[in-house]
């Protein structure tokens, strides 16, 4: 799946959030590492949502 990020840079390295995930972010010192700390955050994110929508059935569709 691909998700939009947003992705900010400060003195300390780089930020990176999901704006249709709230509370879902990361960092990381370098663009590249802070990319790669969001797609962990992300799979960590759906699996959470999974484990606690338990009344619900879940479907991955593919959009685009």
């Amino acid at each position: 799946m691909i998700y939009k990020v947003s992705l900010r840079k400060s003195d300390e390295g780089y930020s990176v959030s999901v704006p249709g995930m709230p509370g879902c972010w990361s960092e990381g010192k370098t663009e590249a590492e802070a990319l790669g700390n969001i797609k962990d955050a992300i799979s960590e994110y759906v699996a959470a949502i999974e484990t606690l929508d338990t009344n619900v059935e879940s479907r991955l569709v593919e959009v685009g």
